[in-house]
């Protein structure tokens, strides 16, 4: 099918526009962009330069994609926001391009960003999240796969949250949150495991009982986390599950500590 354009959007001639794309009024598109198949920009979007967004995504009114980051080092140059497929990106909503530190804003496939949440420079989006109203990302934060942000969330600067977890409304984040916990009060504490959310993805029961008894050891056993996985590595001599290690290697790699 062809692209759609309305008579007041104003799109680039540079821009890369592939087919069934719907542009709507008064949406300005500029000319280092490229819009794949499928997606539909309802009205009144701004999509700057070094913006790739890709198939079947749907654009409410008035975002804002790649624009300048609001990075006092920023040093103009050409860097991009690249944005994958199958995400619902709501009204007010702003994605920042990436500074010069690593070129790049990037958020993955079937993500739901809802109305006036804000993906910093540099940001790392991944799979299959959900950021609800007002989520404020700073820059150089990593959300994994299938995360649940709550509303007016606050996340610090390369803050890290790893996958599955859950974040309760009006929390502010000021450390890494590790995969699969369940976080939802201030000051931030891990209130236990995200369990639902475990069981409506499909975890088994022995899964999701061997990730609750590794974080009652590293967590809430009095160690502290590098004695807490070495004495659950002791009590599992024949090795461990795949959700465990990365648990494990979440926990050993965060620069700002994780939350217990």
């Amino acid at each position: 099918m062809a692209i759609t354009q309305h008579p007041t959007a104003i799109v680039s001639p540079k821009a890369q526009i592939d087919d069934n794309v719907k542009i709507g009024p008064f949406t300005i598109i500029e000319d280092d962009v490229h819009i794949h198949e499928g997606t539909e920009i309802i009205s009144n979007a701004y999509i700057a330069n070094g913006a790739t967004i890709g198939k079947n995504c749907l654009i409410f009114p008035g975002v804002v994609i790649s624009t300048k980051p609001q990075d006092l080092k920023y040093d103009n140059s050409p860097t991009k926001t690249v944005i994958g497929d199958n995400n619902e990106i709501r009204e007010y909503v702003t994605i920042h391009r990436g500074s010069q530190a690593t070129g790049v804003t990037i958020v993955g496939n079937n993500n739901l960003i809802m109305a006036y949440s804000h993906i910093a420079h540099d940001c790392r989006v991944g799979d299959y999240n959900v950021l609800a109203n007002v989520v404020q990302l700073a820059g150089h934060v990593h959300i994994e796969d299938w995360v649940v942000i709550g509303g007016v969330v606050k996340i610090h600067q390369f803050c890290k949250i790893g996958c599955h977890a859950m974040v309760g409304g009006d929390v502010k984040v000021t450390k890494d949150i590790a995969p699969y916990t369940l976080v939802g009060e201030n000051p931030p504490k891990v209130d236990g495991i995200n369990k639902i959310g475990l069981k409506r993805r499909g975890f088994s029961p022995e899964v999701i009982k061997e990730i609750e008894e590794f974080y009652k050891m590293v967590f809430h056993s009095g160690l502290n986390n590098t004695d807490g996985i070495n004495k659950y590595l002791e009590l599992h001599p024949n090795g461990i599950l795949p959700e465990i290690q990365h648990c494990i290697e979440f926990i050993q790699k965060s620069q700002r500590g994780v939350y217990r």
